[in-house]
């Protein structure tokens, strides 16, 4: 993708400040809520610098093929296109991931997922936990490392999202501890060969999920960031947003240990339905913790011994 509207000032030398400037009126123009810090992480991709670079060479002038590359990113972001799939980066939970349009952008809110795991499995040793819609696979990874004595098993229906999860467990040396299987829900747990490494059993100590939870009718409400370029099939299942937590709250029970537990993420206003679905002889409803904004967020579950 080009730009020409800029064709006319190609051949005027442009400083590190005035590109910025000029993308974030671009962007801002474009009706992009974060115009200035965007264009900053545009062009620190596009330097391959950091930030506090852009500012201390603020006078520097951008070689012409930089310059036309940084306006083509802007272009693409005026567009709609998130940051995140332009730089094919994001971080969570102080690791740097790769994604791109086969995955979901990890969203700080899932890191309280990821913090209410490590909780749950302080105090168990060389824990099993499955991660069910992995997709970049930012839960696992994050995981396995903070927890060197853990396993685990990442499950998605997508291929695509698969291979993008295997080069974020490569990338952070986890990926001997991290088994990927293209899976709808649980279903390829009843005939996986479990390597002797996480020992010959799929009975887990913790399964987690930031499962599928948009209702269709609010999918027109979305970003047009979300709406337009993040996966579909990782946003909604359709319907009322719920059936793929129906599936985990009724097939868990099978995979996961007495006294084990699940916990996944939900949307902000799911939190009384979802309490509804829990079965009293299946499922102690431990909690249901808020995030930053206070929104009911992550639900923990815990298997009842003998259910």
């Amino acid at each position: 993708m080009s730009e020409q509207p800029h064709s006319n000032n190609s051949s005027r030398r442009v400083k590190i400040a005035e590109a910025l400037t000029e993308a974030a009126a671009t962007l801002r123009a474009a009706g992009v809520a974060n115009a200035r810090p965007d264009a900053r992480a545009l062009l620190s991709h596009t330097l391959a610098r950091s930030h506090a670079f852009l500012v201390a060479h603020s006078d520097d002038e951008l070689e012409p093929h930089a310059l036309a590359l940084f306006r083509e990113r802007v272009t693409r972001r005026a567009a709609g296109e998130p940051v995140q799939y332009i730089t094919g980066r994001q971080e969570f939970y102080g690791l740097d991931f790769e994604v791109n349009p086969a995955v979901l952008i990890p969203r700080p809110e899932t890191e309280l997922l990821v913090e209410c795991a490590l909780e749950l499995l302080r105090g168990t040793d060389a824990p099993l936990v499955c991660d069910v819609g992995t997709g970049s696979g930012c839960i696992p990874v994050a995981l396995l490392h903070e927890r060197a004595d853990a396993h685990a098993f990442g499950l998605d229906i997508s291929t695509d999202a698969l291979a993008v999860a295997a080069r974020n467990a490569a990338r952070h040396h986890v990926n001997s501890r991290l088994m990927l299987l293209v899976s709808d829900c649980f279903d390829a747990l009843d005939v996986v060969n479990v390597p002797d490494a996480v020992a010959a059993a799929t009975t887990f100590d913790l399964i987690t999920s930031n499962p599928p939870y948009i209702a269709e009718s609010e999918i027109a409400n979305l970003q047009r960031e979300v709406r337009e370029h993040e996966p579909r099939g990782a946003l909604t299942p359709g319907g009322d947003g719920l059936s793929i937590i129906r599936r985990l709250v009724a097939e868990a029970p099978r995979f996961i240990r007495a006294g084990g537990y699940l916990i996944f993420e939900i949307g902000y206003d799911q939190h009384e339905a979802i309490a509804r679905l829990v079965h009293p002889n299946v499922w102690t409803l431990l909690d249901i913790r808020r995030d930053l904004q206070g929104i009911p967020r992550v639900v923990i579950l815990q298997s009842r011994a003998g259910a």
